[in-house]
């Protein structure tokens, strides 16, 4: 019979997701994001260009595909890395994590529309789109929810309504 691990600690904290702010905590404490995909940006772009000049695939293609291909794994493993040192520190220093339930998919929709009935402020969309998921909320609430329990600890899902309002008294 395998027994439930305690968690050493007793405190309790609320995340809040943000994009100039990856994590704010309910202490005010704030953590600034990596932008691991934004940092690497003009790179692939230059790389893709690159690609599209080559005769499709050829051996050269086929060689440029492997460097975009090397640089979208580096970018990936960039922001493993930062979430897994992010979550490892919340998830040893708070028995009770609360944060907020959301829908990452459904956030990061495109704004184009359709054929008939065109989007509006497409580009704006589309730049909230990549902060979005070069930030990698949804990955960072799995690896908490993991840990917590490793340690014996609690991650509490928010429902997202509301959670943005300050009360009249706070202003």
């Amino acid at each position: 019979e395998v027994e439930q691990p305690r968690h050493p600690s007793k405190s309790a904290i609320g995340l809040d997701m943000g994009i100039s702010k990856l994590l704010t905590t309910s202490n005010g404490e704030y953590i600034k994001p990596k932008n691991s995909f934004k940092a690497n940006q003009m790179k692939l772009a230059k790389l893709q260009r690159q690609l599209s000049r080559k005769v499709l695939f050829s051996q050269n293609w086929k060689k440029q595909n492997r460097k975009i291909q090397k640089l979208h794994h580096h970018i990936a493993n960039i922001r493993h890395d930062y979430l897994h040192k992010i979550t490892t520190s919340i998830s040893k220093s708070h028995a009770m994590i609360a944060c907020e339930d959301l829908k990452v998919a459904n956030m990061s929709k495109s704004a184009s529309g359709s054929m008939e009935n065109k989007g509006r402020h497409v580009k704006a969309k589309s730049g909230l789109n990549k902060s979005i998921l070069d930030q990698g909320w949804g990955m960072m609430v799995d690896i908490l929810e993991y840990k917590q329990q490793w340690r014996g600890g609690l991650l509490m899902k928010v429902n997202p309504q509301y959670t943005s309002q300050t009360c009249s008294e706070c202003k």
